[in-house]
């Protein structure tokens, strides 16, 4: 046998092996909400191998996001037994046939947001929400209408096209995006959601201008994104309100100029916004998530120029009443799904400008525990003791 015919049979039989490897169904730890308004359950779950077009995952840190909590008390519509989680960062274990963005060993951020590059909305400049691979359908499975979760021998629901509340997940090609490998998991897992969904509010849905005036409705983890992000976007007033007032010492930190506490005031925090103002502010942005306050927000506005952003996510049942003349005088009104970004494209560049210290997220965490500790996690949130909980492998 000629060398070349060696080499080339050897290299045929490591790829066999490789592929053998990579085909194993991986047995690993999990939080399961097997029940609406029930703890996690750390179980043992079986991850399928990837198939084509997907991707698996080991994922090294997951953030606490107050979309996970929805979804436990049913506020957000999931179906159950689920893995929820959708803000981590990981590294790729294996990849099924046709996936050309990312190999094994890459580390990589699961974008809840996918984009595949080809449908209608990815193509056009300003669309973000990808219509072929839809985060919020509901199913709770992958595209092609099964799970690669097993639980005690039954399929287990994923969410968010991300299920990162386990040591090991299965996302689709165009839910990863590849990233800079020196970058540390434990604070740009926050650029899978919380950051760069205020963040990107400010500096890209509403495109904040300088010397402009804006109020954030909300002071949590992805209220203090939008403030962030209006002050680098040359803000020179930003008003916070929240009726949490010990909130308003970190919110001054990151640029809030004017912290307002609705509770103080006998009339609506519209009026003594409008007052402090002058007439309303340029940019408000909702990150509460309530019918009233999104209609507070936009009310605050200017009425001939003011844009209100809702970035807060309202139970899904929720429906939200106002007055015409609220926009018939000029006022403009936007939602924002993660910020905006086209998120294979975009979250590169973020973490790429985290790691060249353009913005920092040290401020946003304010508790790292082991994954174990997760009800432990979302007790902090749902108490107010935590901005930003991070979970650790």
């Amino acid at each position: 046998m000629h060398k070349k015919e060696r080499k080339k049979e050897r290299k045929e039989e490591r790829k066999k092996e490789r592929k053998l490897y990579f085909d194993q169904v991986i047995k690993c730890k999990a939080a399961i909400c097997l029940e609406v308004n029930k703890p996690f359950s750390i179980v043992e779950i079986e991850v399928a191998p990837p198939k084509a077009q997907e991707v698996r995952i080991k994922i090294l840190a997951t953030g606490i996001c107050r979309s996970d909590d929805h979804a436990v008390n049913g506020s957000l519509y999931a179906p159950f037994p689920i893995i929820l989680g959708h803000e981590a960062a990981g590294v790729v274990e294996s990849v099924g046939e046709g996936v050309t963005s990312v190999k094994p060993g890459d580390k990589v951020i699961p974008l809840f947001v996918p984009q595949c590059g080809e449908c209608n909305t990815c193509l056009h400049p300003r669309g973000n929400l990808c219509t072929r691979h839809n985060f919020a359908d509901g199913r709770g499975l992958m595209p092609d209408g099964t799970s690669r979760f097993t639980y005690k021998g039954k399929a287990v629901h994923h969410f968010a096209c991300t299920s990162t509340f386990t040591e090991y997940t299965v996302v689709h090609e165009s839910a990863v995006a590849k990233i800079d490998a020196a970058a540390p998991p434990e604070k740009i897992c926050l650029i899978g959601c919380g950051f760069s969904t205020g963040y990107g509010s400010a500096v890209k849905t509403a495109q904040v201008e300088p010397g402009s005036t804006c109020a954030v409705f909300g002071l949590g983890g992805v209220g203090l994104s939008v403030v962030m992000g209006c002050k680098a976007a040359g803000a020179s007033r930003i008003i916070g309100v929240d009726i949490n007032k010990d909130k308003f010492a970190k919110a001054k930190e990151l640029g809030v100029t004017d912290c307002v506490n609705p509770k103080d005031f006998d009339k609506p925090i519209q009026d003594v916004l409008i007052e402090m103002t002058k007439g309303g502010v340029d940019y408000s942005f909702e990150v509460i998530g309530r019918t009233e306050t999104m209609t507070a927000a936009l009310a605050s506005c200017h009425m001939n120029y003011g844009t209100s952003v809702i970035v807060g996510l309202a139970p899904s049942a929720s429906q939200i009443t106002f007055h015409p003349m609220l926009l018939f005088t000029g006022r403009t009104w936007k939602g924002a799904v993660f910020g905006s970004w086209k998120s294979k494209e975009a979250v590169p560049k973020l973490v790429s400008d985290f790691m060249a210290k353009k913005f920092t997220l040290d401020p946003l965490i304010t508790h790292t525990l082991p994954f174990d500790k997760i009800n432990e996690g979302f007790e902090l949130l749902r108490t107010g003791k935590s901005i930003r909980t991070v979970l650790l492998f």
